[in-house]
């Protein structure tokens, strides 16, 4: 595969599954918000990720899934579909329904939860690249895998065929720059917002699109057209609307602030609960400070 054909850039977003309140998928709201975002900008959509809760579905979920994001997009932006487990065999099979599911590509973490050596890592993307030739992109998120992908490491995986882009969320400047030192010349950037850009990142993939409206796109093209004034001020509301919602589970919060403002968050699935009436009201204030307000293409997505 030539990488070079694979040009994933600009803002993505890490879409999020709403569950009904007795835990099924929502699938008519999860269309409506692919349909939200897309109007808003984004260039990319990552379905069945850590936002979208993957660990919380079981394998033919995440698979039907795919399907309706690859449908809802109806081509006018890349999806990509998160496929990992522990087991590489399970992380094939996924990968491999992604593929059939018609997605741009699929999103990898290391095995979580065991602690594999560089070499077991490195061996566990060289066969998902070899049983399945889909675009692959991995995710470094040591704060919930367990296992960093360190820059010296980062430049091992761009070897891999079918590995073209990094989701760097390790939230480590220093680190997202010695990566794409290392590894930017054969992979994509993606992620930390302006600074990553600032430092060479292809794009970045977030959690705003699902809560906020045009705004959480516009930042990569003020960054683009060099207006640092107005991308400094849209990194600055940013961060403090994530850390309004980081004074929480940051699942269960993503959704709540969509739900306050006419988006389809849905419910989360067990063992996470949705929160209480008061601090759902506190949220909604202070978002409300931020600019957060219902989207105005709201009235013509259909139910």
């Amino acid at each position: 595969m030539d990488k070079r054909n694979v040009d994933w850039h600009g803002p993505w977003v890490a879409l999020v599954t709403p569950f009904d309140q007795k835990g099924a998928i929502d699938e008519a709201g999860f269309r409506r918000n692919v349909e939200l975002v897309i109007r808003n900008g984004v260039t990319g959509l990552l379905v069945s990720g850590c936002t979208g809760e993957f660990w919380a579905m079981t394998n033919e979920e995440r698979t039907r899934l795919f399907k309706v994001c690859v449908d809802a997009a109806r081509g006018r932006v890349p999806v990509v579909a998160g496929t990992s487990s522990i087991r590489t065999d399970e992380t094939i099979e996924m990968t491999a329904a992604a593929k059939a599911a018609g997605c741009a590509g699929a999103m990898v973490m290391p095995p979580f939860f065991v602690k594999p050596s560089a070499d077991d890592i490195v061996g566990h993307f060289q066969a998902v690249s070899d049983a399945v030739k889909i675009p692959l992109m991995v995710y470094n998120i040591p704060s919930a895998n367990v296992n960093a992908i360190s820059p010296e490491f980062a430049s091992r995986l761009a070897d891999v065929e079918n590995v073209v882009a990094i989701k760097e969320s390790s939230f480590d400047l220093v680190t997202f720059y010695r990566t794409v030192a290392l590894a930017g010349d054969r992979t994509h950037l993606l992620g930390m917002g302006l600074p990553g850009l600032m430092v060479g990142g292809a794009g970045t993939i977030g959690v705003n699109a699902n809560y906020w409206d045009e705004e959480s796109c516009a930042l990569y093209a003020a960054f683009k057209k060099g207006d640092r004034k107005e991308a400094n001020r849209l990194e600055d509301r940013s961060q403090e609307v994530r850390n309004c919602l980081g004074t929480h589970n940051i699942y269960v919060a993503i959704k709540t602030a969509m739900n306050l403002f006419g988006r389809p968050g849905g419910y989360p699935r067990k063992p996470l609960l949705p929160l209480s009436d008061a601090d759902q009201n506190t949220m909604r204030k202070a978002m409300e400070r931020f600019g957060v307000r219902p989207p105005a293409a709201l009235a013509q997505v259909a139910e």
